[in-house]
């Protein structure tokens, strides 16, 4: 049975059109491959979306007893945040505005559960007569 676990990174202090050059490269990649990919991408905006993959493959794994191994990216989101709105100063007094953009990424992997241990079978223990007898006197 497929298992879909989420994780989400907000207000990542990136442009979300950097982060999604990014995020295009491991798109429906296996979380250890993905993992793999981006520890070897010279971009700043790898280390955000590793993070958040990892932390995905942590919930399936710890919250809902996904298999590791067979974890798979099925979802990859990056969207913007909110904006925070600046003014750099200019010449003559004036100033100009700019904007701080910041990023949300959401990750959804899929992958199988482990196979749950079989029950141990029950041992039926009786008592011994001579312990039945000295309960019953009592």
């Amino acid at each position: 049975m497929a298992i879909y676990v989420t994780a989400k990174a907000k207000g990542v202090d990136m442009t979300p059109r950097k982060v999604g050059v990014v995020a295009g490269l491991v798109r429906g990649v296996s979380v250890s491959d993905a993992l793999t990919i981006l520890g070897h991408t010279p971009k700043r905006a790898a280390q955000p979306v590793a993070k958040a993959i990892a932390s995905a493959k942590a919930n399936a794994v710890h919250n809902h007893n996904a298999n590791g191994d067979s974890l798979k990216i099925h979802e990859l989101h990056v969207s913007p945040g909110p904006r925070m709105k600046r003014f750099r100063p200019v010449a003559r007094g004036s100033a100009h505005p700019y904007q701080k953009k910041t990023t949300h990424i959401t990750v959804v992997v899929s992958g199988t559960e482990k196979a749950k241990p079989k029950a141990a079978t029950t041992v039926k223990t009786t008592v011994p007569k001579s312990v039945k007898s000295k309960k019953e006197a009592k």
